[in-house]
């Protein structure tokens, strides 16, 4: 049972990992958006396709008010949520399934 706990325990590490860079692709993105960055440059190429899935769906739904988009804070926020819930509650399975509880 061991083998699942620590299974477990890996994929909280490797979760925690991907939520952080979605948090800093997120953040990159932002901050692009307040210069004008050559839409050909490579680096903000990768940044606007990495980050456009996470963005697109909230942005469909909530409308820009006041000309801000408010996209990227609902984003970064629902990130935060699950590193915050998601991650810690894994750890705690794993760590109940390695104690043998």
């Amino acid at each position: 049972m061991f083998i699942l706990g620590y299974f477990i325990q890996a994929l909280a590490g490797v979760l925690h990992v991907i939520l952080l860079a979605a948090m800093i692709v997120v953040i990159a993105r932002s901050v692009l958006s307040w210069v004008s960055p050559d839409p050909y440059n490579p680096i903000v190429r990768i940044i606007n396709q990495l980050s456009e899935p996470m963005l697109f769906p909230v942005r469909r739904r909530v409308p820009y008010l006041g000309g801000v988009d408010f996209s990227p804070m609902i984003v970064l926020l629902a990130i935060m949520f699950f590193d915050n819930f998601l991650v810690p509650s894994l750890q705690q399975i794993a760590l109940q399934i390695l104690q043998g509880g």
